[in-house]
């Protein structure tokens, strides 16, 4: 590796940019399984739920809906915690 990278690697900035780019990667990924489990669980009705929850950029809550889905039986439980 050369020296700049070494450098570049040890800047505060390339440490936020990266810390940054892996949030938006995980946050997409669990999107996607929270998107993939109302189509499951509830069909296009559960899907009508997306544009709400896609508004949500904390990724502890993302997770707490995304594994809810699996013990709720009704959207609207799931809706309490959106």
């Amino acid at each position: 590796m050369r020296w700049d990278m070494a450098v570049l690697r040890e800047s505060p900035w390339y440490q936020q940019i990266v810390s940054e780019s892996e949030q938006r990667g995980e946050r997409r990924g669990i999107l996607s399984g929270i998107e993939l489990g109302l189509e499951l669980k509830f069909g296009s009705e559960g899907l009508q739920l997306m544009p709400e929850i896609s508004q949500i950029s904390d990724l502890e809550r993302l997770t707490t809906i995304q594994q809810a889905i699996r013990t709720v039986n009704t959207l609207d439980e799931l809706r309490q915690l959106i």
